[in-house]
């Protein structure tokens, strides 16, 4: 089956791509076909150009009213090539994706040739927030709200959707685990984008860039023990209760995305 049978006609996507040396993000329309390609509308514009690496975070959460600990939605972390650029539009070719639901992949999608890169960049350890106390939670906060992460891997960035808090002055507070993909981004570089998608409703909307809110931000790490680690954590778990056993984890880590600048799409 191919990704319009999952994800249906019309999305919308959060793209990232690597220019002049930094990271941008497109929010922008995304109209699957039958072969895996992706069709994408930028309200605003764009300038994508043929043979440039993008990754595009897409899901479905038409009908879905919650976020809970088994992610039952549709969504993959699309890395793709710019293959056309006519205009407002663009067109990816897929080099590689899979398509998640719950904890199992559905679909694995991968271009003929591709590899995922190595990645020489060590371990080091993230710099610990300077947070004492946990700030007042944003009021905008509610439980279906989700973010995409957005981090620096090799040769193009990797996005992941994942819950989260968010203070007033835009600190982002996150919770993961030492095995995950984007801990391992993090600890190699602590630098990255979050991209708050404040829908009401997970339909296609026309006002497409008035849904999110994209902040870029240097990961810190919150101390397991720690008095700011356990209100955080509180507070998660008053956000998503159902989630208890995920937040009860011995080996949780949590992380504090201290804000750097908010951002309009495109701008780098």
């Amino acid at each position: 089956m191919s990704l319009v049978s999952y994800l249906g006609k019309q999305i919308l996507g959060v793209l990232a791509c690597y220019k002049a040396g930094g990271t941008v993000i497109h929010i922008c329309g995304v109209y699957p076909q039958h072969d895996n390609r992706l069709r994408l509308f930028f309200p605003r514009g764009h300038s994508l150009q043929p043979g440039e690496l993008t990754t595009l975070h897409l899901d479905n959460r038409s009908g879905v009213d919650e976020f809970d600990a088994d992610i039952r939605v549709y969504r993959a972390s699309y890395k793709g090539v710019v293959e056309a650029s006519d205009g407002d539009w663009a067109i990816l070719a897929p080099r590689e994706c899979k398509l998640m639901h719950g904890m199992r992949v559905v679909e694995d999608i991968t271009a003929d040739g591709y590899r995922f890169p190595d990645d020489p960049r060590p371990l080091q350890a993230v710099p610990p927030s300077p947070l004492q106390q946990l700030p007042a939670i944003a009021g905008r906060d509610h439980p279906n709200k989700v973010g995409i992460l957005v981090t620096q891997a090799p040769e193009q960035p990797h996005t992941t959707v994942l819950a989260f808090l968010s203070s007033s002055d835009d600190d982002i507070f996150l919770i993961t685990f030492p095995e995950t993909f984007k801990s391992q981004q993090l600890k190699r570089n602590p630098r990255c984008h979050f991209v708050m998608d404040e829908r009401a409703s997970y339909t296609f909307e026309r006002a497409i860039e008035w849904n999110y809110t994209i902040i870029e931000g240097d990961a810190h790490r919150i101390a397991n023990g720690s008095a700011l680690f356990e209100d955080v954590r509180q507070a998660f778990i008053d956000k998503n209760p159902w989630e208890l056993p995920f937040f009860i984890r011995e080996d949780l880590e949590m992380y504090h995305i201290q804000r750097r600048r908010l951002l309009c799409p495109g701008a780098v």
